[in-house]
This record gives C-alpha cells, structure tokens and sequence, in this order.
C-alpha cells in the first residue's frame, strides 16, 4: 500500500524554487508531471526564489558570527527559513571543506619548501610543485565563492589574478 504525497510539503519546496521539479518528484515520490498539474491546477507560483536566496546569505553570515537561531514566522517565511537553512548548511560545509584542503595544501608546501632539489629528484619535485600550486589556486577560488569575494566565477578581477607561470631553471653545477 502506498502512502499519498504529502502536497504541503511538495508546494512548499515548489514555492521555495531550490529544487527542481524533478527533484521534488523524486523527493516525495510524485511524478514531476503530477506535480506541475497540481500547481497549474492550484495556482502555486515559484515566487520565493530570490527571497531564499537573500535568507540563505542572512543565514551563513549569522550561522558564522553566532549560534543563534531566529524563532521561524508563518507560510512564506516558514518555507523561506526551510530553504534557507538547507543552502545554508551547503554553503557552511564547503568551508569547512575548503578550510581542511588548506591545511592539506599548507602541509605540502611546508615539505616542498624543506625538500633538498637534486638532478635524481628533480621530475618529482617539478610534479609536487605543479600540483601543491594547482591545489592552491584551487583552495583559493573555492574559499572566494563560498566566502563570497571577487565575483560569481571565484575570482578576484584583479591582473595579478588572471594568469600564474611556473618556469622551472635546471639548476648549475655550481652554485
């Protein structure tokens, strides 16, 4: 026996616009047809997107500079606050993320810089650098997009931004 879809919740996650239709279907086990019926049939508007958006931002700055949370309203703002919370959530858990490949990429740099260069070990070198620098620059448009600096692409804008060269010099056999 089949349990029927829970169509509270299914035109709040439509309102909210955070999913995809398809992905409510999914979620409640509704085809996504049955779904744009029911709001064609019931008037439901995805009217709320930019208002989740705009509480998600509110909630990850409030979520970093206390734990607090603000006692939720009626309707709109109910779901407005569901949504936010879940992008929320998201956004707090790739810096979490973002703050361990840090360390990570510190801890490479750390034995890259300690590293004795010989001719033997060289290639290697040449590989760890190139890729401790790719994880680095990765980090770092990572943390731009989830701290929300530079602009939608993660980056800066700035020339010192927008192109990095690594040349590698043999050394001499002298000094």
């Amino acid at each position: 026996m089949t349990t029927k879809p829970d169509w509270e919740a299914i035109e709040r996650a439509y309102r909210a616009g955070s999913l995809s239709i398809r992905a409510i279907g999914e979620l409640h086990g509704v085809n996504h047809a049955t779904i744009l019926k029911r709001a064609k049939k019931e008037g439901w508007a995805r009217d709320l997107t930019e208002q989740v958006r705009t509480a998600t931002k509110q909630k990850v700055t409030t979520a970093v500079t206390t734990n607090g949370n603000q006692s939720k309203a009626v309707t709109d703002a109910e779901i407005i606050e569901e949504a936010a919370s879940q992008g929320a959530a998201i956004v707090l858990a790739h810096r979490a993320g973002l703050a361990r490949w840090q360390s990570i990429a510190d801890k490479l740099s750390v034995v890259l810089a300690e590293m004795d260069v010989t001719e033997d070990n060289s290639g290697d070198f040449a590989r760890s650098l190139n890729a401790g620098v790719d994880a680095q620059l990765k980090v770092i448009k990572g943390q731009r997009q989830a701290y929300n600096l530079g602009d939608d692409n993660g980056e800066g804008g700035g020339p010192a931004d927008q192109n990095l060269t690594i040349s590698f010099v043999k050394p001499s056999n002298g000094n």
